[in-house]
């Protein structure tokens, strides 16, 4: 087993040699819109996973995979040539779905939106149920006959001498 640092390494590496021997090793025209996005290998190196995306419609994807496939042996060979490992990693070829769930992404963020100003209209002309503040009330009147003059006298406690406390 080797350490995943080394393998996550390793992958970068594949990584960055796969995607210039798509512009200088392989001369299939089919290879020419292909962007390669990530690697990935496994903890024993053996097995690379590389993804990639192509910018097109499905046929375009699909020439893309075919292409990939038929140059599989000579990428293989070019990361061979350029890492230090003493077995070159079988390669694997995987279409990258992040473009499509970015776009995903981006339609439900319009969406959500678009609700919010939906919402936001309707709050700007929207009025309270009731009253403003329904615990206010100008209504109460305060009996001067409740109070003592010991209630509102709070600087002396009545009971309490300040001298017995000394």
């Amino acid at each position: 087993m080797a350490d995943p640092a080394r393998a996550a390494k390793l992958a970068q590496r594949i990584k960055v040699v796969v995607a210039e021997a798509l512009g200088r090793k392989a001369k299939d025209p089919r290879l020419e819109g292909i962007t390669v996005t990530d690697a990935r290998v496994t903890n024993d190196l053996q097995h690379a996973t590389v993804y990639y995306t192509v910018f097109g419609d499905e046929a375009v994807q699909a020439d893309a995979a075919k292409g990939l496939e038929k140059a599989k042996g000579v990428l293989r060979q070019e990361v061979g040539r350029n890492i230090t490992v003493r077995l070159t990693p079988t390669l694997e070829f995987v279409a990258d779905q992040i473009p499509v769930n970015a776009s995903n992404l981006e339609e439900l963020l319009r969406e959500a939106r678009k609700r919010d100003a939906e919402v936001a209209a309707l709050a700007a002309n929207a009025q309270h149920a009731g009253d403003a503040d329904p615990y206010k009330s100008d209504d109460v009147d305060i009996d001067e006959d409740d109070f003592d003059e010991e209630d509102t006298d709070l600087s002396s406690d009545g009971d309490v001498d300040e001298d017995s406390n000394k």
